[in-house]
């Protein structure tokens, strides 16, 4: 279960720039323009060992009359009631700014750990003027430059100091197993009908993060836990921020659970907000499930169902090797189906496969198939071995780890998955020196 951090403040204080920084990537929009970062961006990032899931909001103004970033401030108090450390980012070059005490006030109403960071402190004369943000009222900050990422570490160590291990109470182990996806896609309809006539056998169990309920169900030969996210809160909190509320909903059930049976809406398709919670169990080494819902409602040629699933694959790959199930939820149409999936997937992440089998199968193919060479260096692997962890992770060890295409990653790790059958299943493949 990992940690959630929010990096909050208001417009242009350079969030964006430490989100990029934190989590490797360049999703996060970088521009001058006020109020650019529109949705949340989450992450994985990893300091000395320590995981943890980071959001970047957008930048919180309050009492703007736009109703832009009236939403943003929303989007961002919504971040704030999640996370379970917050970052409080100001601008060192700017100095303090009215609206930096305003965003300060909002968030002391939160009973989170903060972490006031100055950012663009990158001389010595900027350094020597950060003294006046302790009017916020916090007792201590954090000076940093997030473009060049001096201070960051000083920040991190303290940071991740914070995070606490969540035990779970007493959960039984099984598999669990989250339904996730868009609003109105059919998720609690799926988890009723599933539960349906079967509420005797249904004992809810609660998590210990906040409100994620684990429902067991048992029947039909099957023993899961339901990760259940649906309606957890009042609905009055999330009118205008569904699309954001259902992602930071996904991250906490996606977290918690072993498989992820991602819904989807037939009449709709697969949008970006779909492929956003896939990316998010995939991120996460989860197992997944893609259900189309509501299938009845969609006009029926010949080969829709393999055009629609195509076109599904097309827009998830690489990572295509997923099961694709077609149903309808209302007319309880191979719901069954879903938990066969489910339970398959389930089986397939938690596979593991001896040394000497991967070496008789895969050294062959190896030889016939080398690593091309890089220039003029030839990769030669010599052992390969599945790592220990909750998701299948394999090692090749070879000479030059650091010439292994990513082409042909891909190629070692399609054999792997046409041998060992890890459909639903991200796999990681790491090269190592010998």
């Amino acid at each position: 279960m990992s940690n959630l951090v929010a990096i909050v403040g208001r417009p242009n204080v350079g969030k964006s720039t430490l989100f990029n920084r934190l989590t490797g990537q360049r999703n996060a929009i970088v521009d001058p323009t006020a109020g650019v970062t529109r949705d949340r961006h989450y992450g994985i990032s990893d300091w000395n060992g320590v995981e943890f899931s980071i959001i970047d909001t957008g930048g919180l103004v309050v009492g703007s009359d736009d109703v832009f970033e009236d939403a943003i401030r929303r989007q961002a108090e919504l971040a704030i009631e999640e996370a379970d450390v917050i970052i409080l980012m100001v601008d060192g070059k700017e100095g303090l700014s009215p609206l930096d005490e305003e965003v300060a006030n909002v968030i002391r109403r939160s009973t989170r750990k903060v972490f006031l960071v100055v950012n663009k402190v990158d001389n010595s004369r900027r350094a020597a003027e950060t003294s006046e943000f302790y009017a916020l009222g916090f007792d201590k900050y954090w000076e940093i430059s997030a473009i060049n990422g001096s201070g960051t570490g000083e920040l991190l160590d303290d940071l991740t100091k914070e995070f606490e291990n969540p035990t779970i109470e007493e959960l039984p182990d099984l598999p669990k197993i989250a339904f996730v996806g868009r609003p109105n896609v059919g998720k609690s309809s799926m988890i009723n009908a599933l539960l349906g006539g079967e509420r005797n056998i249904v004992t809810p169990i609660p998590g210990t993060t906040r409100d994620t309920i684990y429902t067991r169900y048992n029947s039909f030969g099957f023993d899961f836990l339901l990760v259940d996210t649906a309606g957890l809160r009042k609905k009055g909190k999330v009118t205008d921020n569904i699309e954001f509320y259902s992602v930071m909903r996904s991250v906490r059930a996606i977290e918690n659970a072993d498989v992820c049976v991602l819904m989807l809406d037939a009449t709709q398709g697969l949008e970006s907000q779909d492929l956003n919670i896939f990316g998010l169990a995939q991120k996460n080494h989860k197992g997944v499930v893609i259900v189309v819902n509501k299938w009845d409602l969609v006009e029926k040629e010949t080969n829709t169902h393999k055009e629609f699933e195509e076109l599904i694959r097309k827009r998830i790959a690489p990572f295509s090797d997923v099961p694709i199930i077609f149903t309808s939820v209302i007319n309880k149409q191979r719901i069954h189906k879903t938990l066969e999936m489910a339970n398959k997937v389930f089986k397939n992440r938690t596979k593991s496969i001896s040394t000497s089998k991967l070496m008789d199968f895969m050294m062959p193919i190896i030889t016939e198939n080398p690593p091309p060479a890089v220039k003029g260096k030839y990769i030669k692997i010599k052992y390969i071995t599945q790592l220990k962890l909750a998701y299948p992770s394999f090692v090749f060890f070879c000479n030059l780890p650091q010439y292994v295409t990513e082409p042909y990653k891909r190629f070692l790790e399609n054999k792997l998955r046409q041998e060992f059958d890890f459909t639903g299943v991200p796999i990681n493949i790491y090269f190592r020196q010998k």
